[in-house]
């Protein structure tokens, strides 16, 4: 059967290919490079290690039930885009494969076309021949000019032959360069496979070890709801002591600003009666300006656009860790009864970990708010909090430097396990940590 396109309108081809594009695969679209890939496989092995420590760790403390089971999803979370990342990395190698294939295709169909002129080219030097040799046939020109064109021919076909040969040998190497990259193409895919399969018999044993923790925490779901609830009643307690702490040193920035304004305009309306209504103008103005918002000097601008400049790369503030709480307003993943109210997020590490500070800046305060101690590091508008922290190494006044060790991770006496809990605000409300922060 044939077909027939001749009839078909041409805005019809038009809307396919659209249609095409929308439909694209993000796969192909946003394809990464190897070395990009291998990154992310080595970011995700090292907290997929990460949190096998974790888990091993609060395997037999009955007191961390819910922390186990947060971390247990973190590390089934990290197994699921180590799958996607080899995934990604055997279509990648797939790819080239393809690649090196159509190559060799092309360089042998060049070999043959190269072979088949180089032949020509030497049945054309034996069938035009002289009887006489290459020197007599020299000597025997008519004049010097005529000699020198016959040393050219001669000069010109040897470099020709010369060339060819030299092309075909180039060749020929390159072919076995594409061949014996398509082998160690082959091998890399094999372990990559070898690693998938593996990874993917982790991440059943892990959904079932989930599954269990699920059923086993429905059992003392009353006892849980409990903690957690009074657990939320010492957040709201400690909040409050934070945010307080915040307002006041929003106060006291904005005070010293005024005292500075106030300074210079009193030095100012000495000079005159302009001076007094400049000074008359700048107290109404602070009248009118609210306690909320910070007001920055010039040093601070500049640290606080610098700082609004790196969101989304800040470091954390541990080097390792699992995210065991989350930011904002939702139903606990393992309690749905109690809604959980985080201003920022819960890190649970291993003992000894050291806390630092995620951008320059000032300590600003260094609370003890029921038995957690608590630093607040101010960045221009924002405030970094780092919650129950012990070994404090600063204190207020000091100025501290990306990824400075602050202090150490405390232990949380109702869990028996090392958790932190770090919050971002600018000026006196809460931000989101995780758009701030470097992905992990």
């Amino acid at each position: 059967m044939q077909y027939r396109h001749q009839n078909i309108p041409k805005w019809l081809f038009l809307w396919v290919f659209i249609l095409g594009l929308c439909f694209y695969s993000p796969v192909y679209g946003q394809k990464k490079s190897s070395s990009q890939l291998k990154q992310d496989k080595q970011r995700l092995e090292k907290e997929i290690a990460n949190t096998q420590s974790l888990l091993k760790k609060t395997e037999k403390n009955q007191q961390a039930s819910l922390q186990q089971a947060a971390v247990l999803r973190q590390q089934i979370n990290n197994r699921e885009k180590y799958i996607t990342t080899l995934n990604n990395e055997i279509l990648q190698i797939e790819v080239q494969q393809e690649d090196n294939q159509q190559a060799i295709n092309v360089l042998q169909k060049k070999l043959e076309y190269m072979k088949t002129d180089y032949a020509q080219m030497v049945y054309m030097a034996y069938r035009h021949r002289r009887l006489m040799d290459k020197i007599t046939f020299i000597l025997a020109a008519e004049d010097f000019q005529q000699m020198f064109h016959r040393l050219r021919y001669y000069s010109l076909i040897s470099k020709s032959m010369h060339e060819q040969v030299e092309q075909i040998n180039n060749t020929k190497q390159e072919l076995q360069q594409k061949n014996e990259e398509i082998i160690h193409l082959k091998g890399e895919k094999l372990n990559v496979l070898s690693g998938k399969e593996k990874e993917i018999k982790q991440l059943e044993k892990d959904r079932n070890q989930k599954t269990k923790n699920a059923e086993a925490l429905k059992k003392k779901s009353q006892q849980l709801s409990a903690e957690l609830k009074k657990k939320q009643q010492q957040r709201k307690q400690i909040d409050a002591a934070i945010q307080a702490a915040i307002k006041a040193e929003i106060a006291a920035a904005n005070a010293k600003s005024n005292k500075s304004s106030k300074g210079s305009t009193a030095s100012t309306s000495a000079s005159g009666k302009s001076g007094t209504s400049s000074s008359s103008t700048a107290s109404a103005s602070t009248n009118t300006r609210s306690t909320a918002t910070i007001t920055l000097t010039p040093e601070e601008k500049t640290l606080n656009n610098s700082f609004v400049n790196n969101k989304g790369s800040l470091p954390w503030p541990v080097a390792k860790g699992a995210k065991v709480g989350d930011y904002g307003n939702y139903p606990h993943p393992d309690v749905p009864s109690v809604i959980v109210e985080n201003h920022g997020i819960d890190i649970m590490t291993e003992a000894g970990t050291p806390v630092r500070a995620i951008y320059q800046g000032e300590v600003t305060a260094v609370l003890d708010v029921m038995g957690s101690k608590v630093i607040m590091i101010r960045h221009g508008e924002y405030i970094s909090v780092y919650q129950n922290v012990t070994g404090v190494k600063v204190k207020k006044g000091d100025k501290v430097s990306t990824k400075q060790t602050i202090a150490t991770v405390a232990k949380n006496s109702a869990t028996n396990t090392y958790e932190m809990h770090f919050e971002l605000w600018k000026n006196d409300a809460h931000v989101n940590p995780n758009s701030w922060l470097a992905r992990r």
